[in-house]
Order: C-alpha cells, then sequence, then structure tokens
C-alpha cells in the first residue's frame, strides 16, 4: 500500500500517476518487486479520458463509472463519441474496503482537523540525561 499526502485543495485526477508510480510490491523469494498492479478502482472523481488512457497504456485494468457531464458529452458526439469505457461493478464494490479505511482513519481528531500541525507533536519524548551527582538530581525532583 501506498500514500501520497497533498494539500486539501490539490485535486486527486493529477496525483494518481505518481501514486502508481511508487508502488513496488515484493515477491516471494528471488526476483524484482512488481511495480504493475493487476487493477485500479477508482470514483468518479478519476474519470477522466488523459487517466483511462494513462492505465491502459501501461496495462492497468480501470474499474470507475462515468461522470453525468462526460457521458452526456460522448453521447452528442454521436456515433464519434465512441463506446462507453467498460465499469466492472463487482469489482467497483470492493472499493467500500479502502473507503472504510479512510472512515477508521478519520476518526483521529489530529488527522481529520488538522489541529495537530508540528511534526514535534509527533515524535518520542528523549529523557533527560542524569545529573552527575545523585544528590542534587534528588533535590531538583522534589
Amino acid at each position: 500500500m501506498r500514500i501520497l499526502i497533498t494539500p486539501g485543495q490539490a485535486g486527486d485526477n493529477p496525483r494518481l500517476l505518481p501514486l502508481l508510480g511508487g508502488i513496488r510490491v515484493t515477491r516471494p523469494g528471488p526476483g524484482h518487486p512488481r511495480v504493475r498492479p493487476e487493477a485500479a478502482i477508482a470514483d468518479k472523481a478519476y474519470s477522466h479520458k488523459s487517466t483511462r488512457q494513462a492505465l491502459r497504456a501501461r496495462r492497468i485494468a480501470f474499474t470507475c463509472p462515468e461522470r453525468r457531464d462526460q457521458n452526456a458529452h460522448r453521447a452528442a458526439l454521436g456515433s464519434r463519441g465512441g463506446r462507453p469505457p467498460a465499469f466492472d461493478a463487482e469489482r467497483y464494490k470492493q472499493r467500500n474496503v479502502v473507503e472504510r479505511c479512510f472512515n477508521r482513519l478519520k476518526q483521529s481528531r489530529g488527522l481529520a482537523t488538522r489541529y495537530t500541525k508540528r511534526a514535534a507533536y509527533y515524535q518520542a519524548e528523549l529523557p533527560s540525561p542524569p545529573s552527575s551527582s545523585g544528590s542534587d538530581d534528588l533535590q531538583d525532583r522534589l
């Protein structure tokens, strides 16, 4: 699994190909890691002609519903609009696993609302070094 964190205002679609480019799945035993997933399942935010073409060129099966405006545009072109993209409804049902994972992550208030913005909040505290004399250390504690 790979996660790519972006600013909230950044679009999803431009980050898809860099995200897929960083996937490395180790194989059991010797051999290079797999870098191409068998399939990708996405929501309508990724339903763009360039995305479909890029994944088709990489031989990645892509399951994504077509947006209404794209469907209407293709229908308006008539026979020049081409066929609708393939859509596997059974495979698309598996997308809920990822959505449930995101919903579980959002249960953390700091992650969901970004109240904890400093990296220092996520670092473990190191114990202070002991003082040279044990009696001074005891008095400092009292």
